[in-house]
């Protein structure tokens, strides 16, 4: 499970960092589970469950779904080899949640670096920020129907490594291999490391809006600073899941703290 790119999901859709994401469905609302985004690609919310009911079996009501997610992106980035940091408590969760919302706010993989630094901007992240958070595709995977287009269309790739996913993911508009799964960093999938920055500097970015941060514009110098030192990125990379972190969480009388996070309170 991708646990960071959870805790992404639900901070940048407008509601803030309330653990809208991790609401099922109901007959008063659609969800954001099934944005075009996070359909078919979020997976995990059993861990999330499993931890919720053991926090709730020893301290009643008291850890909000939202602050289990933040912790448990900064646990399993540390599990992987990367680094740690404090990570601040006491959000509440979400009442609601929107598919409008998250298909509107979460940058697809279509966007070119303008766009990019426009949508991180508009959650008060910066162009820093936005390359250190891009590197969390330093794990997890992508489908089939994310990358065709780079793939296939794109001259800023390196060749052979079109060619290589090319063979599992077919051109054809039928939908034919669109839930097919690549490494979003071939080089050290499993691993939180640097990788992922020196796959971009050799053209092998996985997402074209992942090659879009080195491709002649104003973030080379830092994609090349990472890939350079990775301390360097670990610092941002922290800083910056902080930052993200602190995005409009309810506090206080907002919201509620969830019995069970994929249901709001009866």
């Amino acid at each position: 499970m991708h646990v960071t790119r959870f805790h992404y999901v639900w901070c940048v859709t407008v509601q803030g960092c309330d653990a809208s994401v991790l609401l099922a469905d109901t007959g008063s609302f659609t969800g954001e589970q099934g944005a075009i985004p996070n359909k078919n690609s979020l997976r995990g919310f059993s861990v999330i469950d499993s931890i919720k009911t053991q926090v709730e079996a020893v301290c009643n009501q008291t850890v909000s779904c939202a602050d289990i997610l933040a912790v448990a992106a900064r646990d399993s980035v540390v599990a992987l080899g990367g680094p740690s940091w404090t990570v601040l408590v006491g959000r509440r969760d979400s009442t609601t949640a929107s598919k409008d919302n998250a298909e509107r706010d979460l940058p697809p993989p279509s966007f070119d670096l303008a766009n990019l630094t426009r949508s991180f901007a508009n959650k008060n992240l910066s162009v820093t920020d936005m390359v250190a958070l891009s590197g969390g595709h330093t794990i997890g995977q992508a489908q089939c129907r994310f990358f065709r287009d780079h793939i296939y269309n794109d001259t800023n790739i390196n060749s052979a490594f079109a060619a290589s996913l090319q063979a599992n993911c077919p051109r054809p508009a039928n939908g034919s291999g669109d839930s097919t799964l690549a490494p979003l960093d071939a080089a050290s999938p499993t691993a939180f490391d640097n990788a992922y920055f020196s796959n971009l500097m050799s053209h092998k970015g996985l997402l074209h809006s992942d090659q879009q941060l080195f491709n002649g514009g104003s973030t080379d110098s830092t994609v090349r600073s990472f890939a350079s030192s990775a301390s360097a990125f670990s610092n941002a990379f922290a800083t910056a899941m902080v930052n993200m972190g602190n995005i409009a969480p309810k506090t206080g009388s907002q919201g509620q703290i969830r019995v069970t996070c994929s249901k709001v309170n009866s």
